[in-house]
């Protein structure tokens, strides 16, 4: 999968292609899925059709009971990145990222600030974990449906 990087007009853009088939792409901006349809089929000689990703649905884990025990060896850190995306409900402008990559958080906590429609909104985690990634740093922009961080 060919993963490039774009900015139009300020707004940064991951684009993914993740399948052509004639004059049909199939790609992910920033984590959308887009099928596109091209004005020209691409020469399949000087581009081969790209196979699928083979994608597994992220698992969730249930949180683990207040109950005090011996303290247990240190878990390996997850990769950055791996774990559960975060993403923005809606386009707007980073205010305040409240937490640091390796930071571990509660259900409810709140992640950080986007200002949209000149109204302040937190984005507050639905998972419990420890933090892996941060994708934007304060006053970036953002399109909906942007993962602004991971939870693992």
């Amino acid at each position: 999968m060919n993963t490039y990087k774009y900015k139009v007009k300020g707004v940064d853009y991951e684009v993914e292609i993740a399948e052509v088939e004639g004059n049909i792409a199939k790609v992910n901006v920033n984590g959308i899925p887009f099928e596109l349809e091209l004005q020209k089929p691409i020469n399949a000689a000087k581009h081969p059709t790209m196979s699928k990703p083979k994608v597994e649905a992220p698992t969730l884990t249930p949180a683990a009971p207040a109950v005090a025990a011996a303290p247990a060896p240190a878990a390996p850190a997850a990769p950055a990145g791996a774990g559960n995306p975060v993403k923005a409900p809606l386009p707007g402008t980073i205010i305040d990222v409240k937490v640091q990559a390796g930071q571990t958080v509660a259900v409810g906590e709140t992640l950080l600030v986007l200002e949209a429609m000149k109204m302040q909104n937190n984005i507050e985690s639905d998972y419990a974990g420890q933090v892996t990634s941060i994708s934007v740093k304060q006053g970036d922009t953002v399109m909906e449906g942007a993962v602004l961080l991971t939870i693992a």
